[in-house]
C-alpha cells in the first residue's frame, strides 16, 4: 500500500468520526455552532426522603410535583418516570429486617409512590403505618425538570406533638447544619439515606462554642448501606449536653442525603434541613408575623473570624434591631443568640451582611422560631438559603395555613407565582405577577378557585431585577394548638449547560 492510498483512508476514516460524533446529539442541537453551550432542561433528577418520624399517632403526607413543560423546552423529551421507592432502615449487625444482609428479597417488588404521570399536576399519598421507612427515587425525561417532593408529618401526641415539613432533597456529598442539640430536653437523630446501590461511610463531626467537640464515642465511619437509612441520635457522639451545635456529614464516597430530626420536650419536633455555606448575604427568609421567640445559631467553619451586620427585611422596608446591630464570630466556634421581639407582629426575613473589614469566610447559620406559649408552644427551623436564580417549586400547600414569602434584600424583584390544581383535583387559577419591593419582604396567602381538592403545589420564576429569596410556611390547628413547619425555595437547577459539537475539518490538516 503506498503512501497516497494510506493518506486517503485516514482522510476517509476521520470525515467518519467526525460526522459520528456530530450525529450524537438531537438535529436541533447539532445546528447550534460547534464550541458554545446550550441551556436543556435536565433528563434526570434524584430524591431522598428521610424516615418519618417514630412517633405512633402520626401521619405522614407526600405531595410530589413537576412544573409544566410550557416554554422550558422540555416538550421534546420522552415521558420518563417519576416515582420513590423504600430503603428501608439499617441497624448495624441486625440487618434491615429483610434478611441477614440488610438486603431485599430479590423476588420483592416495591410498590412505587407518589409516582407522577405528567408535570403541572400534583399526586399525594398518605402514610400512618409506624415505622414507616426513608425513600429515594428518581425523575426521568420531561417529569425531570425541577421534580419536588413535600414530606409533612403530623404528630397527634407525646412529647414531639407538632407539624414537621421537609423537602426531599437532592442526595450530596457534604451537608452543615445548625441549631441541632444535645441538651437534656432535646432528642436530636441525624437520618442517613443512601439512594445508590453500593454502600458509603459517613462521618458526624459536631462543633460548639468551644470548636471541635472531640469524642470517642462515634460519628466517624458510619456505614450506610446501598438502598437503606441510617439513624444516629446525636447525644449518642458526645458526653457533653450542649444547647447548640452546628453539624457537618460528610460520605467519604458516593452521595447520600442527611437531615436532623429535632425533637424538643417543650418546643415540640420539626426537621432541622442542610444550610447553604456562604461568605454572604445570608439570608433566612419567611419569619412568621406571631413568631414569639427566635434564636440565632451561626458557625464559621474557615480560618478567618467573621461579623455579620444584621437587619430585618419587612413588608415595608429593613431595619437594625436595636441591641443586635451586628454579630461577631470566631473562627471554628458556635455563636447563638436571642433576637427578642423582632418582627413586632409583622412577617419578616433576617438578613446577615458581612460587615466592611471583616473576613470573607463562609458562615453557617440557621433561625430556631417559636409560636405559641406555655404548654402549647411549637419550634421551627429557617436555615439560610441559596436564591431562586431562575425557579423554584413547593408541594404539599393546603387551603388553609399556607404563606409565601417572598424577599428582595437588595433591589426590587419582579416575580411570577403559579398556583397548580388540587392532587384530588380542581384547575389552576392563572399566574399572578409581583413586585417585591427593594429591601423588602411580601408574604401571601394563594387564593385558590372553587373545586380544588387535596394539595397543591407553587412555582416561583424570577423574572426581573435583584436576587430573591423564598420560603413557605405550613400552619395546622391540632386541638387548639397552631402548629407550623417552613420550608425554604431554593432554585430547582432544572436547566444544564450542554457544550455543543460541530464538524471541524482542521483536524484533517497537518
Amino acid at each position: 500500500m503506498n503512501r497516497t492510498t494510506i493518506s486517503l483512508l485516514a482522510t476517509v476514516t476521520a470525515l467518519v468520526a467526525v460526522t459520528g460524533v456530530a450525529s450524537l446529539g438531537s438535529g436541533e442541537q447539532s445546528a447550534a455552532p460547534a464550541g458554545q453551550a446550550r441551556d436543556m432542561p435536565v433528563e434526570r433528577t434524584a430524591l431522598t426522603c428521610p424516615r418519618p418520624t417514630g412517633a405512633e399517632l402520626a401521619t405522614t403526607e407526600y405531595t410530589a410535583y413537576t412544573p409544566g413543560a410550557d416554554g422550558d423546552g422540555a416538550d421534546g423529551q420522552e415521558e420518563g418516570h417519576a416515582y420513590l421507592l423504600p430503603a428501608p432502615e439499617y441497624v448495624a449487625g441486625f440487618g434491615t429486617g429483610d434478611d441477614e444482609d440488610g438486603e431485599k428479597d430479590a423476588d420483592e417488588e416495591p410498590e412505587p409512590l407518589v409516582a407522577l404521570q405528567e408535570p403541572g399536576i400534583p399526586v399525594s399519598a398518605s402514610v400512618d403505618t409506624y415505622g414507616a421507612p426513608a425513600l429515594t427515587g428518581t425523575a426521568e425525561q420531561r417529569l425531570a425538570p425541577g421534580w419536588t417532593v413535600q414530606q409533612t408529618t403530623s404528630v397527634r401526641s407525646g412529647s414531639g406533638q407538632g407539624l414537621l415539613g421537609t423537602a426531599c432533597q437532592t442526595p450530596d456529598s457534604e451537608f452543615w447544619f445548625a441549631g441541632a442539640s444535645t441538651a437534656e430536653a432535646r432528642n436530636d437523630y441525624v437520618h442517613l439515606t443512601n439512594p445508590d446501590a453500593g454502600p458509603t461511610v459517613v462521618d458526624i463531626q459536631l462543633y460548639g462554642p468551644e470548636g471541635r467537640l472531640e469524642s470517642e464515642l462515634g460519628g466517624e465511619g458510619v456505614t450506610v448501606p446501598g438502598g437503606t437509612s441510617v439513624a444516629v441520635r446525636l447525644s449518642t457522639l458526645t458526653d457533653e449536653p450542649l444547647a447548640d451545635l452546628a453539624v457537618q456529614v460528610t460520605a467519604r464516597t458516593g452521595r447520600i442525603g442527611a437531615q436532623i430530626e429535632a425533637s424538643d420536650a417543650q418546643l415540640g419536633v420539626d426537621w432541622l434541613t442542610p444550610v447553604s455555606a456562604t461568605t454572604g448575604p445570608l439570608v433566612l427568609p419567611g419569619i412568621p408575623a406571631d413568631a414569639r421567640t427566635l434564636r440565632l445559631v451561626a458557625y464559621a467553619p474557615g480560618d478567618e473570624d467573621v461579623a455579620l451586620d444584621v437587619s430585618l427585611s419587612g413588608p415595608t422596608g429593613s431595619f437594625t434591631p436595636a441591641g443586635n446591630e451586628s454579630i461577631s464570630l470566631r473562627s471554628r466556634t458556635l455563636t447563638a443568640i436571642d433576637l427578642e421581639d423582632l418582627t413586632q407582629g409583622e412577617p419578616g426575613s433576617l438578613v446577615l451582611t458581612p460587615a466592611t473589614g471583616s473576613g470573607t469566610g463562609a458562615v453557617v447559620v440557621g433561625l430556631r422560631v417559636t409560636q405559641g406559649e406555655d404548654d402549647e408552644r411549637e419550634m421551627a427551623f429557617i436555615p439560610a438559603t441559596a436564591p431562586i436564580e431562575q425557579r423554584a417549586s413547593v408541594a404539599g400547600n393546603t387551603a388553609k395555613g399556607t404563606t409565601l414569602s417572598l424577599v428582595a434584600p437588595e433591589e426590587a424583584v419582579e416575580v411570577r407565582v403559579t398556583v397548580s390544581g388540587g392532587s384530588n383535583g380542581g384547575e389552576a387559577p392563572e399566574p399572578e405577577t409581583y413586585t417585591v419591593e427593594a429591601r423588602s419582604t411580601l408574604a401571601i396567602a394563594p387564593e385558590l378557585p372553587d373545586g380544588t381538592k387535596g394539595r397543591y403545589a407553587i412555582t416561583v420564576e424570577r423574572l426581573d431585577g435583584g436576587t430573591l429569596y423564598a420560603s413557605r410556611t405550613l400552619a395546622k390547628k391540632e386541638d387548639d394548638m397552631v402548629t407550623f413547619t417552613v420550608q425554604t425555595l431554593p432554585d430547582d437547577r432544572s436547566r444544564v449547560s450542554v457544550p455543543q459539537t460541530g464538524e471541524d475539518l482542521s483536524v484533517l490538516t497537518d
